[in-house]
């Protein structure tokens, strides 16, 4: 049986499971028990964070849905999706190779830290200096003006603050992540572009932005240091870097094809139509994304837990995390898409009057995040296990996303529906092919696993049609009692929604990530050698 190492590839020919290991008596239980402990408290920590950022990310889309007006959030969407997918591929898949890479390391790992950082520098200057030559790329359907051109100055330092809170991961330490992520980077946008507005209107997103991601940076550097520090007698190695590089390619595939998903219907729209249609698609994205978060909260204790298990060949464990973690990103996620779709008009109202005519992209939208939940959860143990087939589902469905939004788009133009009609175009593409894409994903890592991950339960659907009808009460109200959609029916739908799930569906598990455990004892993370596959 061979080790599959940073730089391996799958074998070729079929793939069947392999024998789960044979770990006699209690030993089993309490491992799997510590695991999901560690998930459950990693979990509420992230939770607690998610709470945070989204209390901090309420301001500023008020701020710049208020303030700022369609038209500049339209052209600040498109330009930050750019600079974030040149972030993304400057980081080289290291957001979660860098583990693995740390687990199979023979040197100091502050030196392994530093090579990462070193690749995610230079990677860094070269993503600037061509989107500085080119801004055209951020801007395809407005003139360039004041200082738009310098915007990708700032991937240094999201390219950075990426890589050190990922080697923080690796020692378990989410705090960091969720202090960088939840607090200082949403309250510091929200603050600065309220600052900013009263100095310069054109240039204040973009400012408030770049000030948002240099807070993030040092909030993530000075943990960072404390924890593995300045390596003595360090020194860049070009072989070591371009080994790591070239064996994050798949992994760094991944990431930018996630991210790629989630984002390029909002590059396509910065196409199709002018800057204000993507500030208000930009605005229901914003609300839709917040339950995202809750997927990528999991992802520093995720990856550490599924890769220790991976070290030792226990797949019965990895199959019982990502259900775990899978179930309870999905039952969150629908609690939240359920309170935002069902008064959809009154929560895109609160960002400003404008943006309502992007309730329907705001429903397809929340949906999405909700069947995207198994995928993404499941491709936390892919990218390790089998990452080149991983990345082409991922590769393929992406493209079929495209192909799709554009189809939608031509044929709901073409049949005289509305500008803000043909706009939802994207967001159903997105919410079909996510779909499809966890059924796909999940059905390949059972498979190799020999066991389920399908975090599915009827409970579910049960406490969604409970809180519908108690949403859809509170919407029938006549317009002047808005508020109340707001103030009375999102506690009611909220609460109607998690009795059902807490009393039909939660299990002792499932209760872990809201009871206060004993401490997990920390996962004996190997220094040397491989997973075992």
């Amino acid at each position: 049986m061979g080790r599959l190492g940073a730089g391996a590839t799958e074998p070729h020919g079929p793939t069947h499971p392999l024998p789960l290991p044979s770990r006699e008596g209690s030993s089993i239980v309490t491992e799997a028990t510590q695991d999901i402990d560690t998930l459950a408290k990693g979990g509420r920590t992230n939770i607690a964070g998610f709470v945070l950022r989204l209390a901090a990310r309420i301001p500023f889309l008020f701020i710049a849905g208020r303030i700022y007006g369609p038209d500049l959030v339209g052209r600040f969407a498109i330009a930050v999706v750019v600079v974030e997918l040149a972030a993304l591929l400057a980081t080289l898949g290291l957001k979660r190779g860098l583990a693995q890479a740390l687990s199979s390391a023979d040197r100091p790992h502050a030196n392994v830290v530093w090579d990462a950082m070193a690749v995610a520098f230079v990677a860094s200057l070269i993503a600037s200096a061509v989107l500085c030559t080119f801004p055209q790329i951020m801007y395809p359907n407005s003139a360039i003006t004041g200082l738009d051109r310098f915007l990708p100055l700032i991937i240094v330092a999201i390219a950075w603050s990426d890589v050190s809170l990922a080697a923080l991961a690796y020692r378990l330490n989410v705090k960091a992540a969720v202090t960088a992520r939840a607090v200082v980077e949403p309250w510091t946008i929200s603050i600065a572009a309220w600052a900013f507005s009263y100095f310069t209107i054109r240039d204040g997103l973009v400012l408030s932005y770049v000030a948002s991601m240099i807070a993030a940076l040092v909030a993530s550097l000075v943990p960072f240091l404390r924890s593995y520090g300045v390596p003595r007698g360090w020194s860049p190695h070009l072989r070591p870097l371009y080994a790591l590089a070239r064996a994050n390619v798949p992994l760094a595939g991944a990431d930018i094809l996630e991210w790629g998903s989630r984002n390029v219907d909002r590059f396509i729209l910065g196409v199709m139509f002018e800057p204000k249609i993507v500030g208000i698609y930009y605005m229901a994205q914003q609300v839709a994304s917040l339950p995202q978060k809750l997927k990528t909260s999991f992802d520093p204790i995720l990856g550490p837990v599924i890769t220790h298990s991976l070290a030792i060949n226990d797949r019965a464990a990895i199959a019982n995390q990502v259900r775990q973690v899978a179930f309870w990103i999905m039952a969150a996620q629908g609690g939240l898409a359920l309170m935002g779709s069902i008064p959809g008009e009154a929560v895109m109202g609160v960002v400003g009057p404008q943006f309502v005519a992007g309730t329907a992209a705001l429903a397809f939208l929340l949906t999405a995040e909700v069947l995207a939940s198994t995928g993404a959860v499941s491709e936390s143990a892919l990218v390790y296990i089998a990452r080149h087939r991983n990345l082409m589902i991922s590769a393929a469905m992406l493209a079929f996303q495209v192909g799709l939004s554009f189809a939608l788009i031509f044929t709901i133009r073409a049949l005289g529906y509305p500008v803000n009609y043909q706009a939802a175009g994207p967001a159903i593409a997105l919410m079909l092919s996510v779909g499809v894409t966890s059924i796909i994903k999940a059905k390949l890592l059972g498979h190799l696993l020999g066991a389920k991950v399908s975090p599915w339960r009827w409970p579910l659907v049960w406490a969604a049609g409970a809180a519908i009808v108690v949403g859809g009460a509170f919407t029938a109200l006549p317009k002047r009692y808005e508020w109340v959609e707001l103030a009375v029916g999102e506690p009611a739908i909220a609460a109607t929604y998690l009795y059902i799930l807490w009393k039909y569906a939660f299990g002792p598990a499932d209760r872990a990530l809201f009871g206060k455990k004993p401490e997990a004892v920390e996962p004996a993370l190997p220094q040397t050698g491989s997973p075992v596959l």
